[in-house]
């Protein structure tokens, strides 16, 4: 057991990694991190409401902070109703790190969905088997149910929270 829990431990370290990592990008997706501005200039249709223009480039929660005549300000744009110009900024992830962020939202209709459940099912080992790591009854395994029953709760308390 030992042999096949580090064999798979060491196979899957990469994938450990980009998954922390993706993680982290994805908790703080709401933030500018790792993210640059692309100046985004268009003509849609004209006249458009604050919802429909909202959609129609793709921002959820569209406010108007300001109208001048036909110009309407927005946060990082303008539109103007009258001829449908818009032109406004939006923030994206680099290009190096999309990639990563992808893993995390796989779904069942793409390849990568193979890898991710083989990768969920390897880490589900790496738990199970790490409760033959040492003998019961010694003070080894005694401190590491111990840990597991604290881990057990955080992570109830933690969906409890969600």
């Amino acid at each position: 057991m030992r042999d096949l829990h580090n064999n798979i431990g060491f196979f899957i370290v990469g994938l450990v990694v980009i998954y922390a990592l993706s993680g982290i990008l994805q908790t703080y997706r709401d933030t500018d991190l790792l993210k640059h501005e692309i100046k985004n200039e268009k003509t849609i249709e004209p006249g458009l409401d604050v919802e429909k223009l909202g959609k129609a480039i793709k921002q959820k929660e569209l406010k108007i902070d300001k109208t001048e005549g036909a110009i309407l300000s927005f946060k990082g744009g303008t539109y103007n109703a009258e001829t449908g110009e818009v032109k406004y900024v939006t923030k994206e992830l680099y290009g190096w790190v999309k990639p990563f962020t992808e893993l995390h939202k796989s779904n069942s209709k793409g390849i990568v969905h193979y890898f991710t459940v083989l990768f969920a099912i390897a880490l589900f080992f790496m738990c199970v088997s790490a409760f033959w790591m040492f003998k019961p009854g010694t003070k080894a395994f005694s401190s590491g149910m111990i840990l597991t029953v604290l881990g057990i709760v955080a992570s109830i308390i933690l969906l409890l929270l969600g």
